[in-house]
């Protein structure tokens, strides 16, 4: 049973060739949709392209300075700017300055609220999709704005590292008050899986943990930011509330941006002579030393978005394909990790290259306290009891770990730069 080819594929590059190499299937009650290849697909080749329904960039990112166009998420700094700020060493200067492609000359601001755009393009595609709705206005600053105290409230409950964003939802709301064909946008988020009320209530815990006890205010400034009746006023209850708290949560695609990672795979591209290889790989390892003295992990403009397509990709422990965002915007790539047969199940992983080596009752306790499903995938169906054993490291591992909270692990690994 696939999904409606106008829905599904209507945010890829390129539909119609996407069209004819993978469809969607309904699988059966517990799995949901997936996605299968409908021709052979070789290692390396990219499934597809596909833009969000809807993107936001996480609060804490924006409140560090991490600079990125409102709209497309695209890393706002010059290659040498970014590594500046990232190391710590204002007077850094980079080799071969004209591999960074950001181009600040066509950076421009929403006139009323001044959020900053990569492009005129991208000013004018939030102004029509959302922003109109969202716009601060002169009242960007103020604290007392129904937005800013939402704001202010999600970034009180929810702290770095981030999964998700009020935002996000926000701007669910948003997009479907502007748009003219409302039933249509309604129908493209109904794509999207839904969760039982107590899975709803579940994840909702986990985005908010122990400030799950403040959803009730959360969900007041919600309900204050749009103040006329719109037709996702289900959303507004506070069963509704959590519906889309599981919507985002379970289905929001974690987006890292980063133009000194464009020039960093720039300067891998250079045919250079071997001595000067060696001297701008040297200089490359010192900087991300630097970095990681100064700045740590956080190295992206960072935020999540809705992906029609990509969210019915389902999870294996050995996955063939996974999500990247080489353009430094909000486009996913798709990628396969090796050669893929017609008819066979296209699934990506939720957990990152290390959690993928752990024992399988590592990995069931990360996907079941994380994504409320417990793994079928090939690999985990072949291991035996016998393999099944959580080693002492690992458990102090997963100690270490119980803080985080739900898509950190994803997130991370969609992110590296």
């Amino acid at each position: 049973m696939a999904a409606p080819l106008d829905d599904m594929f209507s945010l890829c590059v390129d539909a119609g060739k996407v069209a004819g190499s993978v469809e969607v299937r309904f699988i059966d009650n517990v799995k949901g949709k997936g996605l299968f290849a409908k021709r052979s697909i070789k290692k390396g080749e990219t499934i597809f392209v596909e833009r969000p329904l809807v993107a936001a960039q996480f609060l804490w990112n924006f409140l560090y300075k991490y600079k990125a166009c409102d709209f497309c998420l695209r890393a706002l700094e010059t290659a040498e700017e970014n590594a500046r700020r990232l190391s710590g060493i204002p007077g850094l200067s980079l080799p071969h300055p004209e591999l960074c492609r950001v181009r600040p000359e066509l950076h421009q601001a929403c006139p009323q609220c001044q959020v900053m755009y990569c492009s005129s393009e991208c000013r004018q595609a939030a102004a029509d999709q959302y922003h109109r709705a969202l716009c601060l206005g002169p009242s960007q600053e103020d604290p007392d704005h129904p937005i800013n105290k939402l704001k202010d409230a999600w970034r009180s409950m929810h702290y770095p590292p981030e999964t998700s964003s009020i935002m996000l939802m926000a701007r669910m709301v948003a997009v479907v008050k502007q748009a003219k064909d409302k039933a249509h946008w309604q129908k493209l988020f109904s794509h999207f899986c839904s969760r039982t009320a107590n899975e709803e209530e579940e994840i909702a815990h986990k985005l908010l943990g122990e400030q799950f006890r403040e959803f009730s205010l959360l969900h007041t400034l919600f309900e204050s930011i749009v103040n006329e009746s719109v037709p996702v006023l289900q959303w507004f209850v506070p069963e509704g509330f959590r519906s889309l708290f599981a919507l985002v949560g379970t289905n929001g695609q974690g987006i890292g941006t980063s133009s000194l990672s464009q020039w960093v795979h720039a300067c891998d591209a250079l045919e250079l002579p071997a001595h000067q290889r060696e001297h701008l790989d040297s200089f490359i390892d010192q900087l991300y030393k630097d970095i990681e003295k100064e700045t740590g992990d956080f190295l992206n403009c960072e935020g999540s978005g809705l992906f029609l397509l990509q969210s019915s990709c389902n999870h294996s422990c050995i996955p063939n394909a996974e999500a990247s965002f080489p353009d430094n915007n909000f486009l996913l790539h798709l990628g396969a990790l090796s050669d893929i047969a017609p008819g066979e199940e296209i699934c990506i992983s939720y957990l990152d290259c290390c959690q993928r080596d752990r024992s399988r009752h590592s990995r069931h306790k990360i996907l079941r306290e994380n994504y409320l499903f417990v793994c079928s995938c090939p690999k985990c169906a072949s291991q035996t009891d016998e393999l099944d054993v959580t080693s002492e490291e690992e458990e102090e591992e997963e100690g270490e770990a119980e803080g985080e909270t739900e898509g950190d692990e994803l997130e991370d690994e969609m992110t590296d730069v």
